[in-house]
């Protein structure tokens, strides 16, 4: 069994920040599997399914960000899960908008929400970034995700959190290597015409 969880803040007035992009992840997941991760439990809501053949616990905490890691040792303790079969996903502000990043440990980053997971779990679990940086120099980055998406923000989101969503089923199809050779590459910078 795999335990999948999105970090985000629960309530209307967050559901379309960039820092709910893991939210909106789990709920790509769902949607596709036909699963409803609507069951309070661990202090986030739980759906349980199959994705990509394989059961799956999907959650969403609802301890808001810097306290993620209460829920998700509430849910590990319930569902006896070890953190290799752990999956975090994330916004990511130092990666630009659309681009997504799996890895197989580290730290959290500047990410309040990844840091309480890793002081509770460890390093040594399974994540995948939602890239949501700015592309001009931002004063308040706390400000910065928890506004509202601009319409163009929310299609690349759109996009972002379908590709996610085909990530996570690579990983529980063939393991997280082959989904970081698949979408960890580097952005090809634009040639001219005849390089």
């Amino acid at each position: 069994m795999r335990l999948i969880v999105g970090l985000g803040n629960p309530g209307p007035e967050y559901q379309w920040t960039p820092h709910n992009l893991g939210f909106l992840a789990v709920d790509e997941i769902a949607n596709r599997s036909g699963i409803r991760v609507e069951r309070p439990e661990a202090k986030a809501l739980v759906g349980l399914g199959k994705v990509a053949g394989k059961e799956v616990i999907l959650a969403k905490p609802q301890t808001y960000m810097n306290l993620s890691g209460i829920s998700v040792r509430h849910l590990m303790e319930k569902y006896e899960v070890e953190p290799d079969a752990l999956l975090v996903m994330w916004d990511e502000r130092d990666l630009p908008w659309g681009l997504i990043r799996v890895g197989e440990r580290g730290m959290g980053g500047t990410h309040n929400g990844a840091k309480s997971v890793t002081s509770v779990v460890g390093q040594e679990f399974a994540r995948l970034r939602l890239g949501c940086g700015p592309d001009h120099p931002v004063s308040d980055l706390a400000a910065y995700v928890l506004r509202p998406m601009k319409r163009g923000e929310l299609e690349v989101a759109a996009e972002m959190v379908a590709t996610a969503g085909d990530a996570v089923e690579l990983i529980l199809k063939e393991g997280i290597a082959a989904a970081m050779n698949k979408y960890n590459r580097k952005v090809p910078k634009e040639t001219s015409e005849g390089e």
